[in-house]
């Protein structure tokens, strides 16, 4: 197949073309690589936002559209998956739509379904980014979220996407449980793609100091409940300074955080999630034990009934605080655990065998 994928989304994209590539398919990537993080791609499409850029952009986007015909398959990694207002990306929808064999929609990230099955009421999440029980998360980011995605052009193209592609791909539980309401005969869970690390993996060693590993995104912190776990981490580390120590990395290039990860034991995550994202499985790929959103619902939806290698965590600061605590009065278990890491990304997450299933799913459609 001549597949289309375009836009990025923690190395989503990319990890998925190599193992579409590794089974024969022909695949361009087009993306910003996903802002700073600087992921590959084959055809770069970067907005510089200075008094000219939007009107270059568009002069770049419009030279390579003529290119972006004749596939048999385009995948959208967001409604939003250009850098331009939702008005602009419609004509650009509807242009790939009718000069492609089929286009299909990723559902990963903030979009107009996620935003309104996390107010919706009754609840549908226990907890989100969005609520925690009946109590709505009130800050900056999803206060202006959720006025960006409701009512609103970006809205409307996701809702025209949604109802007009030939179908739609769900990285994690939620996502799927987002969209499942509304287009459950077009919908299908596939997980994220993501590669076992390459050479030997370094198992913790008890005899020293356990590592704990934490990335700050200064305009997300409150948003993914960074905040909350970077509290408890410091208490632990403060209650525990013989037994763990703390890595911290602030919005740094993907290569440069990869290398942090790989010096750590333990990785903190999203707080509000109920599964692991692309950064927790990239740790786990590692070695690493992470700390963040692993509900019942994400073993389910993957059909896993044995391994549980992920510490759960819930939107709690005593809660996280305990769970570290636990991690380092049994750091004997760490390396079992790190080892269980492994074997979950293996079992589920093999970008060969995720290729596969996304090739049934486009072809079946």
């Amino acid at each position: 197949m001549k597949i289309l994928l375009i836009g990025e989304y923690s190395n989503v994209h990319w990890t998925l073309a190599e193992g579409l590539r590794s089974l024969g398919h022909t695949v361009c990537v087009v993306s910003n690589g996903d802002f700073w993080k600087d992921y590959r791609r084959d055809v770069s499409l970067v907005r510089k936002y200075t008094k000219l850029g939007g009107l270059r952009y568009m002069l770049r986007l419009y030279s390579l559209l003529p290119k972006f015909r004749g596939y048999d398959v385009v995948q959208l990694i967001n409604p939003m998956f250009l850098e331009l207002k939702a008005e602009r990306i419609v004509p650009v929808y509807r242009y790939l739509k009718r000069h492609n064999r089929k286009v299909f929609l990723s559902a990963c990230g903030m979009d107009a379904y996620w935003v309104e099955a996390c107010l919706r009421k009754p609840r549908l999440f226990r907890y989100s980014d969005f609520n925690i029980g009946d109590k709505d998360i009130l800050n900056d980011y999803t206060i202006e979220q959720a006025a960006d995605w409701q009512g609103t052009p970006k809205a409307s193209l996701n809702c025209e996407i949604a109802a007009t592609c030939n179908g739609i791909v769900a990285g994690l539980y939620e996502y799927f449980a987002a969209y499942k309401g509304e287009h459950a005969a077009k919908l299908a869970y596939i997980p994220f793609p993501v590669y076992k690390t390459g050479g030997d993996i370094r198992y913790y060693d008890p005899s020293r100091k356990l590592r704990f590993f934490i990335g700050v995104q200064k305009e997300r912190n409150v948003y993914k409940g960074t905040d909350v776990m970077l509290r408890a981490l410091e208490r632990v580390v403060a209650d525990y300074p013989a037994e763990c120590e703390m890595y911290k990395a602030e919005s740094l290039p993907f290569e440069e955080y990869c290398g942090m990860v790989d010096e750590c034991d333990v990785l903190l995550d999203q707080l509000y999630g109920y599964s692991p994202a692309m950064n927790a499985l990239l740790a786990m790929s590692k070695g690493k034990v992470v700390v963040g959103g692993a509900e019942e619902e994400c073993y389910g939806i993957l059909g896993e009934k044995e391994l549980r290698p992920m510490i759960n965590v819930v939107p709690d600061e005593e809660d996280v605080y305990n769970k570290l605590v636990w991690l380092v009065e049994n750091r004997g278990g760490v390396a079992g655990m790190q080892r269980d890491s492994v074997e979950f990304v293996v079992r589920h997450h093999d970008p060969s065998k995720v290729a596969r299933q996304y090739i049934d799913f486009w072809q079946e459609r």
